[in-house]
């Protein structure tokens, strides 16, 4: 049975999910106060009380956000459409507040991403979503499958995943020259470790994508390899990667020791089916494969 705290929490979420949803619309105070059903004249305090935030930084956080990962990994993006989508007037407003959050104007970003001036401030906002917007993955969302094995080009990750923009970018210049689009070639991480679990130094990822293609010899470091073939218990996680190792603990702490399953001497995989930041974090798709005997 549900309490009242959790019916009233149940309403902010419903305006978190809003807000996700409607990211380049206008989203006023008093808009977002009817659809948690709240008075305009309190909800404000509401929200920052309960969130550690007001309304209106939580917004403009999650627009520079996905800003700051379009121009990171997304050459083809237009800095003025960037700005429209994040609802400034124009690309000088916009440059203004990037440049104020991120310590660098919108080009030197794209250039050379700095991470660490808003790391704190991306911390906080991680940790508001994967508390109150919390994966539920539910055991009938567990499929196991047999899958075949499949050829890959892959990049190694080693060390801070702090660091891992500098591989993904390496990667996505690489996968563009060979001509390797989404779209047509599957995206794959090779997951050895939980970044929770181990020192940053010893964090190990593999990117990946689909190519039988063999992989000549690059300054890239992209090598080929194969993902193992076999069975694999299969959860969609629909959503934030910030809620994703929600999703991987369920498997491993809920679902296997249910499933009477026994898990195989192969790593974790992720799939990506759909990608942020070319779709709000709400729609991103990923699927968790987990490797069984």
């Amino acid at each position: 049975m549900t309490t009242a705290t959790d019916r009233y929490l149940a309403r902010f979420r419903a305006v978190l999910a809003h807000i996700d949803a409607h990211l380049e619309d206008t989203l006023d105070v008093d808009a977002l106060a009817e659809v948690a059903a709240f008075s305009r004249y309190h909800f404000h305090r509401q929200f920052s009380l309960l969130f550690g935030m007001n309304v209106g930084r939580y917004v403009q956080l999650l627009r520079l956000k996905r800003a700051a990962h379009q121009l990171a990994y997304r050459d083809d993006a237009r800095i003025t459409d960037i700005a429209l989508a994040c609802g400034y007037e124009g690309p000088e407003a916009f440059a203004r507040a990037f440049r104020r959050q991120a310590g660098q104007s919108p080009s030197a970003f794209r250039a050379a991403p700095q991470w660490a001036s808003w790391a704190t401030d991306l911390q906080a906002l991680r940790a508001l979503r994967s508390q109150h917007m919390p994966a539920q993955p539910q055991p009938h969302s567990v499929e196991i499958v047999e899958r075949e094995a499949v050829p890959v080009a892959a990049i190694a990750h080693r060390g801070d995943p702090a660091r891992l923009g500098q591989t993904i970018r390496t990667f996505i210049a690489w996968r563009r020259e060979h001509r390797l689009h989404p779209s047509v070639s599957a995206t794959y991480n090779i997951v050895y470790d939980n970044p929770d679990d181990v020192p940053p130094e010893a964090f190990r990822m593999d990117i990946c994508v689909a190519t039988p293609a063999p992989v000549a010899p690059n300054e890239a470091g992209v090598a080929s390899t194969t993902l193992a073939g076999g069975r694999y218990a299969v959860l969609r996680h629909t959503g934030s990667d910030d809620t994703l190792g929600q999703s991987v603990a369920y498997l491993y702490a809920d679902w296997l020791p249910a499933s009477g399953e026994e898990l195989r001497d192969a790593p974790l995989l992720f799939q990506r089916v759909r990608f942020y930041p070319d779709v709000p974090e709400h729609a991103a798709v990923t699927d968790v494969l987990l490797p069984l005997r």
